[in-house]
């Protein structure tokens, strides 16, 4: 694991610790990297009674990013749970939002469990098909 993704990994269970998880007692943490920055963005899970309000942990990363910094465009991503088998990865909602920041579909997407199982994907796999405003990437 290079020092960035290692560095992601231990913010990531860090920020997890904190999500607001009190309906599903599922916690997530995610860490993103914009391209161009040196620093990583994180943010948990924020439930809500009614659940369409919840707000997802990468969402959260990639809004921190979107409103702290000029890099708009993301490097990868990572999402950290407490679930070993299957491994969770980012919802269809969340994959959206990321390729909101990216037109690469090789954008690698790091999934992790908080004992270090992990799995490489890339949002393309994720995302087939992906839709970016009237046009469909394949």
């Amino acid at each position: 694991m290079t020092n960035d993704l290692n560095s992601a990994f231990e913010l990531a269970k860090q920020v997890m610790a904190k999500a607001y998880a009190p309906y599903s007692k599922f916690k997530v943490g995610a860490v993103v990297k914009a391209k161009g920055e040196d620093r990583l963005f994180s943010g948990a899970n924020v439930e809500n009674a009614v659940n369409g309000a919840s707000v997802c942990a990468e969402i959260t990363a990639i809004s921190q990013m979107a409103s702290q910094c000029d890099a708009k465009e993301l490097e990868w991503v990572m999402v950290v749970s407490e679930q070993e088998d299957p491994l969770t990865p980012p919802c269809g909602l969340c994959r959206q939002w990321i390729f909101e920041f990216t037109d690469d579909l090789n954008l690698p997407i790091y999934i992790y469990s908080v004992s270090g199982k992990n799995i490489q994907t890339t949002l393309g796999e994720l995302l087939p098909m992906a839709y970016k405003g009237k046009e469909i990437l394949k």
